[in-house]
């Protein structure tokens, strides 16, 4: 029984994570979703590409289940890296789409398996694995960046993924967040000056 809830706590989450990554795309023009939001190019879109070519091949070519459309090869070192970035012939629509079909093949993969089910990730240096290794590594993945969405997203407009109401009726306002904002600068300049 416990292995039941573990997989469905799992999934649940990985779910939830899911769409935090395309809420964090809500509003924002076609060219704050791509563009390089750090030194390594990171952007908003490019997140949400990689993590399709990530649920597609985790809970698909592991198990012998491929998805149905082309994915980046792991052993393609040419093209390493291309799935962290979206060019412009390719439309928002078209990534989050696919990242969707990626989550219902991911899911009836899920569905379809015991927790226990075996795979095989030729890329990992212990490639004999079980659903819930990569239930636990996928989860992982996607909530790594789902937190650098959070940040990305932040620094473009200053949106954090809370209940706007909530934070407002809390005090937590614009006003609010200036003056943490201080109060921390203030006690790293102190901490600077010992």
């Amino acid at each position: 029984m416990i292995d039941d809830f573990a997989k469905d706590y799992l999934h649940g989450d990985l779910r939830e994570v899911r769409e935090v990554m395309l809420r964090k795309l809500d509003g924002l023009s076609e060219y704050d979703v791509r563009r390089p939001l750090t030194a390594t190019g990171t952007n908003l879109l490019g997140l949400v590409k990689h993590l399709t070519v990530t649920e597609a091949r985790y809970f698909g070519e592991v198990f012998g289940r491929p998805f149905p459309e082309p994915v980046l090869r792991w052993d393609d070192l040419e093209r390493r890296g291309t799935d962290l970035w979206v060019t412009e012939h390719e439309t928002r629509e078209e990534i989050t789409d696919r990242y969707r079909r990626a989550w219902a093949h991911s899911d009836a993969a899920i569905a379809a398996l015991a927790v226990d089910a075996p795979g095989h990730v030729p890329w990992w240096p212990r490639p004999d694995v079980m659903l819930f290794n990569v239930l636990v590594h996928v989860l992982t993945e996607t909530t790594r960046h789902a937190g650098h969405a959070d940040i990305l997203r932040e620094q473009l407009d200053g949106a954090v993924e809370m209940d706007p109401e909530g934070m407002v009726r809390r005090g937590q306002d614009a006003a609010y967040w200036a003056r943490r904002h201080a109060e921390i600068e203030r006690a790293a300049q102190a901490a600077r000056s010992r």
